[in-house]
């Protein structure tokens, strides 16, 4: 049997995990801050619990803020009065300071 030896330019030398691919495109891109607003957006429910997601009429960013428009005052006024908290968390679950001030409309 001969001994077949691969060279350095082969495709198993090009192989990389999908994780670490598409890591890096979305480094490439400048994605990864749009796909981590996208993500806290749609956990918005999971983050904050289902009590705050049920007043809550609509979540978005908007230059490093997020804007959370709420359905009941006395809410609002609570999480006003918490909202370093709340971006706290927020950042926490993205791993990243992704929310310099929150904004309850």
């Amino acid at each position: 049997m001969k001994n077949r030896s691969k060279p350095e330019n082969s495709r198993q030398a090009d192989i990389v995990p999908l994780k670490d691919g598409i890591q890096a495109l979305l480094k490439a891109y400048r994605l990864q801050g749009k796909l981590n607003e996208v993500h806290v957006v749609s956990s918005w429910e999971r983050i904050m619990g289902r009590a705050v997601a049920l007043k809550t009429q609509e979540v978005y960013f908007r230059n490093g803020k997020l804007f959370v428009r709420l359905t009941s005052s006395p809410l609002k006024h609570e999480l006003f009065m918490a909202k370093s908290k709340v971006a706290d968390v927020i950042n926490k679950e993205v791993g990243e300071q992704l929310i310099q001030e929150v904004v309850f409309l």
